[in-house]
């Protein structure tokens, strides 16, 4: 069994707990009081997708305090000062870690980032059931992700249909070509290329180089992981990438926000 297996079945567990505090239909009806809301307030949502359909790249930048492959990032986590440090600096959007296990999140960092911030929040899980992505939403994310290599082709397209009504955009996760295509087949409208393969957490930068020429430029291409530098940065502007997930690098920077302005090349 892979940790990304592991990472999937303990994701289950936790909606099955969840779902004996707060039944499914509870937290639907949560849900969708919050996309009332949200319409009453003329906020047509997808806020997250909007603010990567910008002229330059755009930076999605991660709460992060550990992961399986790296262990603890940061023992000390003062988290909504990290998000204030991400926004200030220009960052696009924020995406928060709510697995408590292995990346040691929880759903009190989105809830509480969320609302500190104005900048759109993608909810950093492993969905592996509609009731997380109604969580998602009552927790004030902007967004959720899919992946390709824990879902089946109609979890797919349901979920992000789902993610449709509640006026979330999903942020669709691929590691090769077969899960490329899957998730053009279901419909995303943003691809995330993860160049570290969540099966052995090896990393290839040059994965989303390969991977940027089958995807239709109408859908946004946003690459995920080992990018360490303006260098970096620079190469996926060159591949015509709409936006970059970037997590350990700001993490493990003492000031993030010089290092946000030197990935963007503003130093």
């Amino acid at each position: 069994m892979t940790i990304l297996d592991q990472l999937a079945d303990y994701a289950r567990e936790r909606t099955e707990r969840a779902k004996q505090s707060v039944p499914l239909e509870g937290i639907r009806r949560q849900a969708e009081k919050a996309a009332g809301q949200r319409i009453r307030a003329a906020d047509q949502g997808f806020l997250f997708e909007k603010a990567l359909r910008k002229p330059d790249l755009a930076f999605i930048c991660e709460c992060k305090k550990a992961s399986p492959s790296k262990g603890l990032i940061a023992p000390e986590f003062p988290y909504l000062q990290i998000a204030r440090e991400y926004e200030a600096a220009g960052a696009d959007c924020i995406s928060v870690l709510t697995e408590p296990k292995w990346f040691l999140g929880s759903d009190a960092y989105l809830r509480e980032i969320a609302q500190e911030v104005s900048i759109p929040c993608l909810r950093k899980d492993f969905t592996v059931d509609e009731y997380m992505i109604y969580e998602a939403k009552v927790l004030g994310a902007s967004a959720v992700l899919l992946l390709c290599s824990i879902l089946e082709r109609e979890e797919l397209r349901a979920y992000r249909e789902l993610c449709d009504e509640l006026g979330l955009s999903a942020l669709v996760e691929a590691h090769d070509d077969r899960e490329v295509e899957k998730a053009i087949q279901a419909g995303a409208r943003i691809i995330g290329v993860n160049n570290r393969n969540l099966k052995d957490f090896s990393v290839d930068t040059e994965n989303s180089s390969r991977l940027r020429r089958m995807i239709p430029r109408e859908i946004l291409f946003v690459s995920e992981s080992g990018v360490r530098d303006a260098a970096d940065v620079a190469k996926l502007r060159e591949i015509g990438a709409d936006a970059v997930l970037i997590g350990e690098t700001l993490m493990r920077a003492p000031d993030k926000r010089t290092k946000l302005q030197e990935l963007k090349g503003c130093m």
